[in-house]
């Protein structure tokens, strides 16, 4: 083991020195971008070196995951290096938005909680955060239709998507679960739990609130009422854990927007969001979905929101792979322009495809 340890430690401060060596080229990377006025945060730059690192992998070496994992670590530290990010993201502290958003960015950045989703909207369109983290949808609950229709009046942009595992627990000061009478949590989170909550706390009251963290708030300041929210939540706050993994759904994913003022450039494995809405005659929906269909573009969502401008007209949003840079999808984009009311390039952005 002894000599197997001593060329462990020789690899470490070869990788030490490597980093050191990469730390000057991004250096001086950074001092180009502030030139150019290019942005710090790159990710379809980031999805290039994960393909050339997993390209050249070994059977032998770390599994895909964790070198991913890794290298999310050294871009976080590049882009440290670089410039130090303000992130928007709905708060407050403790929040799985908060979570998503240290994953994505490292601590190494300065974090605005905001109060609303607009707020993260308004601090990105006006330059008092670099990027901004908002959800946008779960696997059991659906589209987080707030964050959508955002877009029908933002100019901001998606410029990357993540994907977290969310994890529930229940939250309070008090030693047992027969002791809680009032249970706070956002809307979602109670629906993603509510099989548990009624075979566990039948009769409790359960309060709806603006965000996991304030529910956590809220129940440290009453030892008879719960909240469900999470771990991160619990240290800071200061309660204790009375269950773990309360969500009904085996796999409860949440899907959070990285939102900018600019489109990246092609990854090469991208996905794109439009949004438009339709000219009012017969089969015309229908035909705006042909063009996808044509040019062998895989659609994965489509969304309706109410337009707002007017009774029963809607705005549709539809996500499929491709970047808007590719000449299929441009074409796509001009077949679509014909039948049109009005057409909106959302984001370009690396499709994700690893969880949190």
């Amino acid at each position: 083991m002894k000599e197997q340890r001593k060329k462990i430690d020789s690899l470490d401060r070869k990788i030490s020195s490597l980093l050191d060596e990469r730390a000057a080229l991004v250096r001086k990377i950074g001092d180009i971008k502030k030139s150019g006025n290019t942005e710090v945060f790159v990710p379809s730059r980031e999805r290039e070196i994960i393909n050339n690192i997993l390209s050249v992998s070994s059977e032998d070496g770390y599994p895909p995951e964790s070198k991913i994992s890794i290298f999310s670590e050294i871009f976080a530290a590049s882009r440290a290096l670089q410039k130090k990010l303000r992130i928007s993201y709905l708060g407050p502290e403790a929040t799985f938005t908060h979570l998503a958003a240290e994953k994505k960015f490292s601590r190494a950045c300065e974090y605005a909680p905001a109060l609303s989703i607009s707020q993260v909207f308004r601090d990105v369109e006006k330059g008092r955060s670099d990027y901004g983290v908002v959800p946008v949808e779960n696997s059991t609950e659906g589209a987080v239709s707030y964050t959508l229709d955002m877009f029908i009046s933002s100019s901001c942009r998606i410029c990357a998507e993540m994907l977290m595992e969310v994890s529930h627990s229940l939250l309070s000061k008090a030693e047992r679960l027969d002791s809680v009478k009032t249970v706070y949590s956002h809307p979602q989170a109670i629906a993603q739990c509510r099989i548990w909550l009624e075979e566990n706390l039948e009769g409790v009251k359960y309060v709806e609130v603006s965000s996991t963290a304030k529910a956590a708030r809220m129940a440290s300041e009453d030892e008879t009422s719960a909240a469900i929210a999470s771990v991160m939540a619990a240290e800071l706050y200061g309660l204790g854990t009375l269950a773990e993994k309360i969500e009904d759904a085996v796999e409860n994913i949440t899907r959070f927007f990285v939102i900018s003022k600019n489109i990246p450039e092609s990854s090469g494995r991208d996905k794109t969001t439009i949004m438009f809405s339709v000219k009012d005659r017969v089969g015309v929906l229908h035909d705006m979905l042909l063009p996808f269909k044509k040019k062998n573009l895989n659609m994965t969502k489509i969304e309706s929101r109410p337009s707002r401008a007017k009774a029963w007209e809607y705005v549709f949003f539809i996500d499929f792979l491709g970047h808007v840079s590719d000449p299929g999808v441009r074409e796509v984009l001009e077949e679509l322009q014909k039948d049109c009311a009005f057409l909106k390039v959302v984001g370009s952005y690396p499709a994700a495809d690893e969880t949190l």
